[in-house]
């Protein structure tokens, strides 16, 4: 899960439901920035299925005690959350080859730089899929791949900073994955800066640049669990007596009228 938290609580947040909100990005997104609008309805399948591989693994949170918090996405045991991602892309692949290979890419890129065995192994096995996949598609465009992944991971940075921030929170007290913006989308933003996002009240985000065919509103579901409650019952009883709300959020361009 995706966890923030209060004095007196933990806001948690299912993958899967953060995976929607990337799905709803992308939906919204400019199409005409990237080079083609071939595969666009495989990358938008890929940027809503992309985190179905937690859907089990959410269902029940597990009790980080060296943390004193519920695991989170981040510090999750390293060897069943491989093995899900591993069953997520197979399941994304199923439906489409080229939603596969782009969740593919995105789950091998969070290990770049690892010397884990597991980790190393994970990779060769995705990089025998990625050649897999490659083999069934049609030959590829290499940079419509490249723009595709780059928004595929913009949708799912964008979530998160949604999900990670405290709605209207200030731009130095952002949570320090954003605050210089989102990585490697210069070229939707056609300068040589990254597009920025920034909360200018508690239910609206501006984002530079114009990455968007217009204003457009999500709902990040939640559920909030008390610290008293998880204390008295446990995390796994705490969680489930727990209401799930909805915090709407409009995205808009800096200097455009809010969406009503």
């Amino acid at each position: 899960m995706i966890i923030r938290e209060t004095n007196d609580s933990f806001i948690m947040i299912k993958q899967h439901d953060h995976a929607f909100l990337s799905g709803e990005i992308v939906k919204h997104f400019d199409a005409s920035i990237v080079k083609s609008n071939a595969y666009w309805d495989e990358l938008l399948h890929a940027s809503y299925q992309h985190d179905r591989s937690w859907i089990g693994l959410d269902t029940t949170p597990v009790w980080n005690d060296a943390a004193h918090r519920p695991f989170t996405f981040s510090d999750y045991p390293l060897i069943p959350k491989l093995v899900f991602y591993t069953r997520g892309i197979d399941e994304i692949s199923e439906v489409h080859l080229y939603a596969g290979l782009l969740c593919s890419l995105h789950f091998s890129s969070f290990f770049t730089n690892t010397s884990d065995p597991d980790c190393l192994r994970f990779l060769e096995k995705e990089a025998l899929r990625q050649t897999e996949l490659r083999k069934r598609l049609p030959p590829l465009d290499e940079d419509l791949l490249q723009e595709h992944f780059t928004l595929l991971q913009f949708s799912d940075d964008f979530s998160l900073y949604m999900c990670l921030n405290r709605p209207g929170v200030s731009k130095d007290e952002e949570h320090p994955w954003f605050k210089n913006g989102f990585k490697h989308t210069e070229g939707f933003n056609h300068t040589d800066d990254p597009l920025k996002g920034q909360w200018t009240g508690p239910h609206d985000i501006v984002i530079t640049g114009a990455p968007f065919k217009h204003p457009f509103t999500v709902e990040l579901l939640y559920k909030e669990v008390d610290k008293s409650s998880i204390l008295h019952d446990g995390i796994v009883k705490a969680y489930a007596s727990a209401g799930m709300y909805s915090h709407s959020i409009t995205i808009s361009r800096a200097g455009t009228d809010r969406l009503v």
